[in-house]
């Protein structure tokens, strides 16, 4: 049996993906630890759907679903990805893929085959505080996937959580003139940190306020839980 590294499905959302009846297949693992991420248990937990399970279950969604979401987690980093974006397509299913765009070849791979019909691309932080929110030393990785889908005219959006004690309205200003000056031109997606039980960086309800009328810049700003 397959281990899809799928943690688990959410059979029916309109919210994941825009104008979409879509379900989410949440992937197990990622190569960050964002402090505000509070997906612990299915970043830290272990695939329990297998391939026969899943494939029962897009078959019985076909014609009642439009979409698919691939989540987690860091989803490119199944070694199924490719494999499972393929079995989603020959199902006539529209496919979104949530992502920190630190993979590129795997996301240039599915790109190049048509398997991909809209990317969310999480920006997670400036270049100087990236290792500080994500644990990790991967912007120039984002910065390339970024680049490549602009270049590409791919559909796609970009999104930033917000944790007011994290990132500042100078922050978001600075994360936005650099979107611009690689010619993004589409919305800029905020969303505010949610409180929940746990997160990696075990934060609560941020001690400092965010204004969104402080940021400079020229993108169109659209805030989601805010």
């Amino acid at each position: 049996m397959k281990n899809l590294n799928i943690f688990d499905i959410t059979p029916f959302t309109m919210t994941d993906y825009t104008d979409t009846l879509s379900a989410v297949l949440w992937f197990s693992e990622c190569n960050m630890r964002c402090q505000y991420c509070y997906n612990v248990p299915v970043v830290l937990g272990k695939g329990k759907i297998t391939f026969d399970w899943l494939m029962k279950f897009l078959n019985e969604r076909q014609n009642r679903l439009e979409g698919i979401v691939f989540s987690g987690g860091e989803c490119t980093l199944s070694q199924h990805f490719l494999e499972l974006l393929g079995e989603v397509k020959k199902r006539n299913f529209k496919v979104k893929v949530d992502t920190n765009g630190t993979n590129f070849n795997v996301l240039k791979t599915a790109i190049s085959q048509n398997l991909i019909d809209f990317i969310s691309l999480d920006f997670k932080a400036t270049k100087e505080k990236f290792h500080a929110v994500t644990g990790s030393n991967l912007y120039e990785n984002f910065a390339k996937t970024l680049r490549f889908l602009i270049d590409l005219d791919f559909e796609f959006e970009v999104r930033t959580t917000i944790h007011a004690d994290i990132l500042n309205e100078d922050d978001i200003s600075k994360m936005a003139k650099f979107l611009e000056q690689n010619g993004y031109k589409n919305s800029y997606f905020l969303q505010n940190f949610l409180p929940t039980s746990q997160n990696f960086g075990s934060l609560n309800e941020p001690k400092n306020s965010f204004d969104t009328t402080k940021i400079k810049t020229n993108l169109d700003i659209k805030l989601r839980n805010f």
